[in-house]
């Protein structure tokens, strides 16, 4: 059986749309990931995969330790479910009601770590701590700056850009009795999330290969100078930098003691374009096809998962299996229909699957309530999302 007949096989007692997660790609990814982190721990990208067992099934692998979570309330329900005992809070929070209940739980206290990047930020925990300890990370600007700044390239996180700038905030934290300085963080989206070969446009990748090469230089020296200067402050407990597209480049670095990865374990299609690693699909999902319009088109129902970005046709999900299907320009993926054009449609029956791969990797959680898993050609378990359990941590 092709692969096609092997996910239709396996699921053949399922009412379509669903999700499935390969439980052998899955680890095969997983592997990879840890082969190119080279002894470097992986804490992995809760975002990126949003499922409480499969969290639980990556970190019980060897190479993997913690956990970076989207949210403190995503943060202490992990903790409270015992997934790991080492959880950094990847973004910085304003939840007051979360920031008391962390300081409050000594346990949770202990296992979660909060993100800042201002004195704004310490003040808010130290309001809603009331002198209770409270671990924090610095998060420091990755971005690629050029022509005296004129030029920026990457995510818009961090005001830090500087040793200087981050070494302050260092101080202000130490001089604050309540808070506890145990990291740094810095994530360099132009290298970890943008691919370096995008289809079809051999000019645009060769551009960004030359980008992506002064980057990575110039943040290596700048990060260097930055974990130097707050060191000459304190000790720390870790250094964390890069995603799924960076792993071998990031961990490189002999100032980073830990890279961050999550969306290599599914693979979705928008890791497709990187020269320096290729994953299996892992996470897929299903849709019926409940329309026959005529030759060479088929619809199937809903299927208007876009991914969050700029506006782009790449945000779209995109048909994996049978291939040879594409989009009607005119109608896209639908909120209630999604039409699909090719001689492979022609092949294809009322009820029959379409399967698609979705272009960011959690994402796909927030559609659905569980994933199926699959290994040795039959579903073994099915597991909840974040979804299914009645979370969403926005």
């Amino acid at each position: 059986m092709n692969l096609r007949e092997r996910y239709d096989a396996a699921t053949a007692g399922l009412e379509a749309p669903f999700a499935v997660v390969d439980l052998r790609a899955f680890r095969d990814n997983a592997a990879d990931l840890v082969r190119r982190a080279a002894g470097k721990p992986i804490r992995v990208a809760s975002k990126s995969v949003r499922c409480r067992a499969l969290l639980a099934e990556v970190l019980a692998m060897d190479g993997f330790a913690g956990i970076m979570a989207f949210t403190l309330p995503e943060a202490l329900w992990l903790a409270e479910h015992e997934v790991s005992d080492d959880i950094l809070v990847a973004y910085p929070t304003t939840d007051r009601t979360a920031l008391r209940a962390l300081a409050a739980d000594g346990r949770a206290a202990a296992t979660i770590t909060v993100m800042v990047d201002s004195a704004d930020h310490l003040d808010l925990i130290e309001e809603c701590a009331e002198g209770r300890p409270v671990r924090v990370c610095v998060d420091i600007d990755a971005s690629y700056r050029a022509l005296g700044g004129k030029v920026r390239v990457g995510a818009r996180r961090s005001p830090l850009h500087t040793p200087e700038q981050v070494r302050a905030l260092a101080e202000s934290v130490l001089k604050r009795p309540g808070l506890d300085l145990v990291g740094l963080m810095a994530y360099e989206s132009q290298i970890a999330g943008v691919g370096d070969v995008p289809p079809g446009k051999p000019a645009m990748g060769r551009t960004i290969r030359a980008m992506q090469k002064r980057s990575r230089l110039e943040l290596a020296r700048r990060r260097a100078a930055i974990v130097t200067a707050v060191r000459e402050l304190t000790d720390l407990e870790f250094v964390n930098g890069g995603g799924t597209g960076s792993v071998e480049k990031t961990t490189a670095e002999r100032a980073v003691t830990e890279v961050a990865a999550g969306s290599g374990l599914y693979q979705p299609h928008l890791f497709d374009y990187y020269s320096n690693f290729r994953g299996r699909p892992a996470a897929l999902f299903a849709l019926p096809v409940v329309r026959r319009p005529g030759p060479g088109v088929v619809t199937c129902l809903g299927g208007g998962y876009l991914a969050s970005g700029p506006g782009d046709e790449i945000r779209l999900p995109q048909p994996y299996l049978p291939t040879g299907l594409s989009f009607d320009s005119n109608e896209g993926a639908g909120e209630v229909q999604t039409p699909l054009l090719g001689d492979a449609a022609d092949l294809l029956r009322l009820g029959d699957r379409v399967w698609f791969r979705h272009t960011k990797a959690g994402e796909l959680c927030e559609r659905f309530d569980a994933l199926h898993l699959i290994e040795d050609g039959r579903v073994v378990r099915t597991v909840p999302t974040y979804r299914g359990e009645g979370r969403t941590f926005l």
